[in-house]
């Protein structure tokens, strides 16, 4: 099943190449970006936003991935949040997950573990999805 998946990166760079390698190695679909905390919020907290996952940095060009998480508290549970950051240290993990984060991940050494994040949630919503088997 593929990822309907919202990122919010300010570095166009690592934006592109995000999703092109979650797009071939994990089935994500990217329904949208933002550069800035506003961004974020809006669509990410819109009412009716179709997401399964949403990728967050914490620095931005305008406020804070902080901001984009807090807002996002209130979400579905099928909805899973996680960042992906450079500073991905002990005190910034520990934040997160009291903004109920579901996964953080180092863009310096931890992108495969993204991948395979991104592979398992994708195989956990297509099992949820499917009708059970009758027997």
């Amino acid at each position: 099943m593929t990822l309907r998946t919202y990122i919010v990166e300010d570095n166009a760079t690592i934006r592109d190449n995000l999703i092109d390698t979650l797009r071939e190695l994990a089935q994500v679909h990217a329904v949208g970006s933002a550069e800035t905390e506003d961004e974020g919020k809006a669509w990410l907290t819109a009412p009716g936003a179709q997401w399964d996952l949403a990728i967050v940095d914490l620095f931005l060009r305008q406020g804070s991935g902080l901001g984009v998480l807090a807002a996002c508290r209130e979400r579905l549970a099928g909805q899973k949040l996680v960042v992906l950051s450079n500073y991905a240290t002990p005190d910034v993990r520990m934040r997160c997950a009291q903004l109920g984060v579901d996964a953080v991940f180092d863009k310096s050494n931890e992108i495969e573990a993204l991948v395979d994040y991104c592979i398992a949630h994708g195989a956990q919503r297509a099992a949820l999805a499917s009708p059970p088997l009758n027997r």
